[in-house]
């Protein structure tokens, strides 16, 4: 099922003729979602931001908002996804946030997505308290929610997402909880994320062949987004367990494939340098 028929369900002509967005800005976000399914984060930005771009051009004869409202929402995801650091990304979700809390139009059923962008952002600031604030809020408001299936998948992001920010401030016990309890319902593309989880929580806890154990599972391929995510943490546990020279081929591999996909402003990128520089004894 494409994108536009998955968050929104407007494409009919009576729709567009309301103000909705056209079949082909749909289009064109359908075509930006699948650049960054192939890990071409920059192109993804760049398509929705020319959709931003045109529609802004039309001043005040624009009918269609909501058109707006979600090729901004589609740019921020992908610069987000490709991990370029820039304050401005923060204020974008926020001001996107903050329109769809006081409308109705066809983005209103992004809101919780975008919530949950924002809290990823805060990871990647170092504010975990300020995310795992958000990320609850989110869980909380898809409890009250009537779809627990169809939501299934977005509930598992924001638990996933909630385990990472109780990591970065040192409750990995309750992490390790959060991934358990869940993985035997996921869907096999939500298995590697939340298997990095349970792996890192692991690693925190200094349980560190436990770490490792569950980083070697055979898992699916994981999205470009994920590049070099379950490789840093085999490498920590690795380096943990005096295991130098496969730490360091394995954080090599994570930061190649950090590499091939990521900016190299991202958090994750920085982290297996720190983690490369731990590991190599300084040169003579």
């Amino acid at each position: 099922m494409t994108y536009r028929r998955r968050m929104w369900q407007a494409t009919s002509w009576l729709a567009w003729k309301g103000g909705a967005p056209a079949p082909w800005h749909l289009a064109a976000l359908d075509e930006a979602y699948a650049l960054m399914d192939e890990g071409r984060f920059e192109e993804a930005e760049a398509r929705a931001g020319a959709l931003v771009t045109a529609r802004k051009s039309r001043r005040g004869r624009d009918r269609r908002p909501g058109t707006l409202w979600l090729a901004a929402y589609v740019a921020a995801r992908a610069a987000r996804a490709h991990g370029r650091q820039e304050p401005s990304l923060l204020a974008e979700f926020e001001a996107l946030i903050a329109e769809a809390e006081q409308t109705y139009d066809i983005h209103h059923n992004l809101l919780l997505p975008a919530r949950l962008n924002r809290a990823w952002v805060l990871i990647d600031e170092e504010r975990p308290a300020e995310a795992e604030a958000e990320a609850r809020d989110v869980l909380r408001a898809l409890a009250r929610r009537a779809q627990p299936v169809a939501d299934k998948k977005f509930e598992l992001s924001a638990l996933i997402c909630l385990g990472h920010a109780l990591c970065e401030q040192g409750h990995h016990e309750e992490a390790e909880t959060i991934a358990r309890a869940h993985l035997p319902r996921a869907d096999k593309g939500v298995v590697p994320p939340l298997r990095t989880l349970l792996s890192r929580s692991l690693s925190g806890l200094g349980r560190y062949e436990e770490a490792l154990a569950e980083s070697l599972e055979t898992l699916p391929e994981p999205l470009p987004q994920a590049a070099g995510h379950l490789e840093l943490h085999r490498a920590t546990a690795l380096h943990a367990l005096g295991r130098s020279d496969e730490a360091r081929a394995e954080a090599g591999r994570a930061l190649a494939a950090c590499e091939r996909y990521l900016h190299p402003e991202h958090p994750r990128t920085a982290a297996i340098r720190a983690l490369l520089s731990r590991i190599t004894p300084p040169q003579p």
